[in-house]
C-alpha cells in the first residue's frame, strides 16, 4: 500500500482571534454560550486564558530550557505590612552578586531601587505578590537584570496594566536566581487580581520563551553532559524521577534496554544509589529502590546546599571552622527532643521566601557551627550578628490539658465545655477550664478535626489526641525554635561589664558544656576573665583556690545595671526613676521595652516618674497601653487597660 500525501489543511477555525478565545474558552478564562465557565478563581483576574496560547509555544522535550517560577501571595494587615518590610529587608540583605559582593534591589528603570520608598507606596496595598524565578542555565547570564525586566515587561503585556517591582538577584546557591516583590495593585489603583492558570503556568511559559530565545534550545552536547553529571549528584535528578516513574509496585525497576545510553546512565545513577544506601541490587539487572527514595534526595541536596551557604559565611567572615561538620536542625521530626543550643549569631537569613521561613547560623559553644531552621519570620524577634542567645527546640507532644479534656468528655458523654469541667473538677477555677475551651477551639480552626455543637461544647472522639498531636506539629512546624537573647551586647565586651550578665550565670550555676574548641574557646577565656573581675569587685572570693560567686552577687549586678539604664532613661525622658519594691502594685503606662546584659526589662510610666520592671512576652503588642499588675517575686500577672479585671499572663 503506498500512502497518497495529500494538502494539509487547518484544523477548525482559519483566523487567529477565534484559536484564542477557543484556548481561553478551554482555560475557563471566557464563559461560553449557556455555560459558566470553569469556576471563579480561573475565569475572573488578568491574564485569564494565556497559559493556554503560551503553552503551544513551548520548546518540548529534553531540549527545552528549563526554568522555575515560584508565586505566592501574601494579604496585608498591620503587622502583615511591618513583615514586608522586614522580609525586603532580607531580600536585600541575602542578595550576592557573581563576585560575591551585597546584591541591590532593582526596578523596571533603577539599578539602585528605594526599597523603603517601594514600602511606603505598598503600605495601603490588599495584597502583595512574591516570586522566585531561576533558570536552569541562569549562570550563563553575566547580569540578570534585563532578563528580569523583560520578564516583567511581558507580564504587564498579559495583565494589561503597569506593574509596580522592585528585585533582587542571589547568586548563592547552585542555580542563581532573582526574588520579585510585586505591589497589589493595577496601575487604577484597584487590587491586582492574577488569574490561576496565568500563575500555574503562564509565567513560566513566558520565562521559558525568554530563556530559550536568549540561548538557544539545549544542544545535544549540553543535554548528554547535564545527564552524565547527574550520575553522582547528591540529590534528586531527572534520573531519579525517571527510575521512580518506571518502578513496580514493590520498588523493582529494570534500566531501560531500548536505549544504550539512557540505560547507561540509569546503571550509573542506581550503582550511586546503591552507594546512597538507597538502592539494592536483586540480580538479572533488576534493582530495588528504598522507601521515600525522592524525600530522602531531596533532604539530601538541601543538605548540600546548606553545607555550601556555611562554608561561604565562614569563609567571608574569616572563621576557622568546619562547615561540612556543621550540625543542622530541621523541623522535620517535632516529635524527637533535642538538648538546648548556646552560641552566638553568625547570620539570619531567609531559608525559604515562598513561605517566608529563616533560619539562624550559630557559631555554638560546643564547639560546633549550626544551622537552625526557625519557621516562619515572624515569631522570633529580631536579632543582630554576634548576639548571645540560646536556642531551646520546641517538641509536639500531647499536652496535660489534653488529657484533662478527654477525661472531663468522658464523664459528660463524650462533649467538653467550661461548666461540664467545673462539675467533674470542684477545685477547678473557671479562668482555668476557659484555657482548654480556648485551646480546643484553636484545634478545631487548624485542623478542622474538632466539632463544636450550638451549644458551644466540643464534641471529643476517640481520636481527639491525634488531633492534638496534629495540632502541635503543625505550631512546631511553624516555630520550631525558641530563641532567646542572652546578652545584646557582644562576648568581648562582657568580661568588664558592670552589671549582670550571662557569664555571671554561667558562673553562678553551669547549665550548658563548653567545649575547648571554637568558640566554646572563647567562652571559656571570657569566663576566666570575669572570674578576675569579679574578684576584684568584692563580688565572688576563692575558697582552697575554688572560686565561689557570693550569694548576693547577681542582685547587686542587676540593681547596679538598672541605675546605670535609669539615668540614661532619665536624660532622655525628663522623667524621675522609682524602683520597684516587692509586694506594691504597678501600674501605669507601658513606655518602651530595654535591653540590657542583665535581661530584658519594662518601662512603666506613672505621671511624672517610671519603674523598670522585668519584662513578660505576654507585653509584646501592648506597647503604649495602660498596664498594671502585682509585683511579687514569681513575677507580675499583668492586666491590660485600666482596672482591675482578669491578668492577662
Amino acid at each position: 500500500m503506498r500512502p497518497k500525501l495529500g494538502r494539509i489543511r487547518a484544523k477548525g477555525d482559519q483566523s487567529f482571534l477565534p484559536k484564542v478565545l477557543k484556548a481561553a474558552r478551554k482555560a475557563g478564562g471566557l464563559k461560553t454560550p449557556g455555560g459558566k465557565g470553569r469556576g471563579k478563581l480561573w475565569s475572573r483576574g488578568r491574564g485569564a486564558g494565556i497559559a493556554a496560547v503560551t503553552a503551544g509555544a513551548r520548546v518540548r522535550g529534553l531540549s527545552a530550557r528549563r526554568v522555575i517560577v515560584k508565586t505566592r501571595y501574601t494579604r496585608f494587615t498591620p503587622s502583615g505590612v511591618k513583615a514586608a518590610r522586614a522580609h525586603l529587608r532580607y531580600l536585600q540583605r541575602d542578595g550576592v552578586t557573581p563576585e560575591g559582593e551585597p546584591g541591590q534591589m532593582y526596578d523596571r528603570l533603577s539599578d539602585q531601587a528605594d526599597g523603603r520608598g517601594f514600602m511606603d507606596r505598598a503600605a495601603d496595598d490588599p495584597i502583595q505578590f512574591r516570586l522566585i524565578v531561576s533558570a536552569e542555565d541562569g549562570d550563563k547570564y553575566e547580569d540578570l537584570k534585563p532578563l528580569t525586566r523583560r520578564f516583567m515587561d511581558q507580564m504587564e503585556k498579559d495583565l494589561g496594566t503597569r506593574l509596580d517591582w522592585v528585585a533582587v538577584d542571589h547568586h548563592n546557591t547552585a542555580h542563581p536566581h532573582t526574588h520579585i516583590v510585586v505591589r497589589g495593585r493595577d496601575e487604577a489603583g484597584k487590587e491586582l487580581v492574577i488569574a490561576r492558570d496565568y500563575i500555574s503556568e503562564g509565567m513560566r511559559d513566558r520565562l521559558e520563551q525568554l530563556v530559550t530565545l536568549d540561548l538557544g534550545p539545549r544542544s545535544e552536547r549540553e543535554i548528554d553532559i547535564a545527564r552524565r553529571q547527574e550520575v553522582e549528584q547528591s540529590r534528586l535528578t531527572s534520573l531519579d524521577r525517571q527510575l521512580i516513574r518506571n518502578m513496580s509496585l514493590d520498588r523493582i525497576v529494570e534500566p531501560d534496554i531500548s536505549n544504550v545510553k539512557t540505560r547507561s546512565l540509569q546503571v550509573g545513577r542506581l550503582s550511586k544509589l546503591r552507594e546512597f544506601g538507597l538502592a539494592e541490587e536483586m540480580g538479572q539487572g533488576r534493582w530495588r529502590l528504598a522507601e521515600h527514595l525522592d524525600a530522602t534526595l531531596r533532604e539530601m541536596g538541601e543538605r548540600g546546599d546548606i553545607i555550601k551557604a556555611m562554608h561561604k559565611e565562614l569563609a567571608l567572615k574569616g572563621m576557622a571552622r568546619a562547615a561540612e561538620e556543621g550540625i543542622i536542625h530541621r523541623s522535620n521530626d517535632p516529635t524527637i527532643a533535642k538538648p538546648p543550643l548556646v552560641g552566638q549569631v553568625l547570620k539570619r537569613g531567609l531559608l525559604d521566601s515562598e513561605s517566608d521561613r529563616h533560619f539562624l547560623m550559630i557559631d555554638g559553644v560546643d564547639g560546633a557551627v549550626h544551622w537552625v531552621d526557625i519557621g516562619r519570620a515572624g515569631r522570633t524577634r529580631p536579632l543582630s550578628e554576634n548576639m548571645l542567645v540560646r536556642i531551646e527546640f520546641r517538641q509536639a507532644e500531647i499536652k496535660p490539658a489534653d488529657r484533662t479534656i478527654v477525661d472531663v468528655a468522658a464523664a459528660n458523654n463524650g462533649y467538653y465545655d467550661v461548666a461540664a469541667h467545673l462539675n467533674f473538677d470542684q477545685s477547678a477555677t473557671e479562668a482555668f477550664a476557659e484555657t482548654h475551651a480556648r485551646r480546643l477551639e484553636a484545634i478545631r480552626r487548624l485542623t478542622g478535626k474538632v466539632e463544636r455543637n450550638d451549644t458551644g461544647a466540643f464534641h471529643i472522639d476517640e481520636a481527639y489526641l491525634d488531633h492534638a498531636l496534629t495540632y502541635e506539629k503543625k505550631r512546631v512546624d511553624q516555630a520550631p525554635a525558641d530563641v532567646q537573647p542572652l546578652s545584646p551586647i557582644v562576648l568581648s565586651r562582657l568580661p568588664e561589664y558592670n552589671g549582670a550578665t550571662w557569664l555571671d550565670r554561667e558562673l553562678n550555676e553551669s547549665t550548658i558544656a563548653v567545649a575547648d574548641a571554637g568558640f566554646g574557646k572563647e567562652v571559656r577565656v571570657a569566663l576566666q576573665l570575669r572570674q578576675a573581675w569579679l574578684l576584684q569587685e568584692d563580688m565572688a572570693i576563692e575558697v582552697e583556690g575554688q572560686f565561689v560567686t557570693r550569694p548576693d552577687m547577681l542582685g547587686k549586678l542587676e540593681t547596679r545595671d538598672l541605675f546605670k539604664a535609669a539615668a540614661r532613661l532619665t536624660k532622655e525622658s525628663g522623667l524621675s526613676y522609682r524602683a520597684a519594691q516587692v509586694g506594691e502594685r504597678i501600674e501605669g503606662q507601658l513606655r518602651q521595652s530595654v535591653n540590657l546584659p542583665s535581661g530584658k526589662f519594662a518601662m512603666v510610666e506613672k505621671g511624672k516618674q517610671f519603674t523598670l520592671v522585668p519584662w513578660r512576652p505576654v507585653l509584646e503588642d501592648h506597647i503604649g497601653k495602660t498596664v498594671s499588675g502585682m509585683n511579687r517575686d514569681g513575677g507580675i500577672n499583668w492586666t491590660i487597660g485600666r482596672g482591675r479585671g482578669r491578668g492577662v499572663q
